[in-house]
């Protein structure tokens, strides 16, 4: 029987792990998860004034919402994100002095010829030519230096590169709390604002990024898992196949360092059912076989009958990654050895029905009888010729 949300959050809460690293769809619900279990962790206190401390801290959506663009749309001129202001970058940025961290990373996960630069405080006037103090940090320019030594100034970068800087704000403000709360004595940190943190949550850190740099932060993030000795717990969740196999084998070579069973690290797969609840399953497969899970959720809307046409894009996935497996030049050439002369109009089936799935409002759409008889012809004869594991007669 399904659950909602917020009962996912409880389970969440009740498990005792160090690391729980769920993988989900997108559109499932992860980041709604994420709200959801920041407040049954801590809940909002309306009419209290006095100032709490932190219980749980987290990464998703609504934090790339304190970040956004000026395009100086009057001039062309001078584009820059603009930070509202918060407590979290000021805290990261001019508190901690993490501005040269920050750059490092972004400079890492994308191009070291790409640059940030955050403003000092400065004084502009308004639109009544009143003087008007814009604080310091509040404001991200960029520029490109070019192989001629020269370098163009206040570009605007890709919604990936702004995803990434983001990210990098947020990751300096984890290794600060991570070394913070590594000094056992609570009178010898540097702050108390962390002292009750209990979890950080971290909802797909990884838009946009090429297969290298979201190798390279997945073991930076586990890196930091590993460093972390406080009672904090994480909890991760993303809908890329890549980071989390990385991330988890990176945690669990860690884990058998220790005989510490609450350390240990847990895999999860969050499903959302046709009735609005969700199915949080244990996900025991090391590593985990994205292909395969498609291959079983065809299997699944196969023998129920629930046939979409996103279903059929499941099945194009399945096919590139096996026929890169198996170094074939083009996925179509593997419907090559299906035992009837139809190949082509299978190839061009498959690539009509994703070509017009790209829009969430077809997505949803069911396929007529004709097509769910197809699918269901298409993965029998692939899993057959293949030989992919049939779990059913394991």
């Amino acid at each position: 029987m399904g659950k909602t949300l917020r009962e996912i959050a409880q389970t969440l809460k009740d498990t005792n792990k160090k690391v729980q690293l769920i993988y989900a769809f997108n559109g499932v619900g992860k980041t709604r998860l994420s709200r959801e279990f920041k407040e049954l962790i801590a809940p909002k206190n309306e009419g209290k004034e006095e100032e709490q401390l932190i219980k749980v801290l987290y990464y998703n959506a609504f934090t790339e919402d304190l970040f956004y663009w000026d395009n100086d749309l009057d001039r062309d001129r001078d584009r820059k994100i603009i930070i509202h202001p918060n407590n979290f970058t000021d805290w990261v940025l001019r508190v901690q002095g993490q501005e040269a961290n920050v750059i490092t990373y972004f400079q890492r996960y994308t191009n070291d010829k790409l640059t940030p630069s955050f403003n000092e405080e400065y004084v502009t006037k308004d639109a009544e030519n009143k003087d008007v103090v814009v604080r310091a940090y509040s404001e991200i320019r960029f520029s490109l230096e070019r192989g001629n030594e020269e370098k163009i100034d206040s570009i605007k970068i890709s919604k990936g590169e702004e995803s990434c800087l983001i990210w990098c704000v947020f990751y300096s403000l984890l290794k600060q709390i991570v070394e913070t709360l590594n000094v056992a004595e609570d009178d010898l940190r540097e702050t108390d604002q962390f002292n009750d943190l209990e979890y950080i949550f971290i909802d797909d850190p990884v838009s946009s990024l090429d297969e290298n740099h979201l190798i390279e932060l997945a073991v930076d993030i586990a890196e930091l898992i590993r460093d972390s000795q406080s009672k904090v717990k994480f909890i991760i969740t993303t809908h890329n196949p890549l980071f989390y196999n990385v991330l988890y084998n990176e945690l669990n070579n860690a884990d058998k360092e220790t005989d510490d069973k609450a350390k240990k690290s847990l895999k999860k797969r969050l499903e959302k059912l046709d009735d609005g609840t969700f199915l949080l399953h244990d996900s025991n497969d090391s590593p985990f076989s994205y292909h395969l899970f498609l291959l079983s959720e065809l299997d699944k809307a196969i023998q129920s009958g629930d046939i979409k046409k996103y279903h059929y894009n499941f099945l194009r996935q399945i096919l590139e990654k096996t026929s890169t497996f198996l170094g074939y030049k083009k996925w179509r050439d593997l419907l090559l050895l299906l035992p009837d002369d139809s190949h082509e109009a299978y190839y061009n089936r498959i690539i009509n029905l994703c070509s017009h799935g790209k829009h969430s409002g077809e997505e949803t759409s069911f396929i007529d009888d004709n097509d769910k008889r197809v699918l269901g012809y298409l993965v029998r004869e692939i899993r057959n010729i293949y030989h992919f594991k049939d779990d059913k007669k394991s």
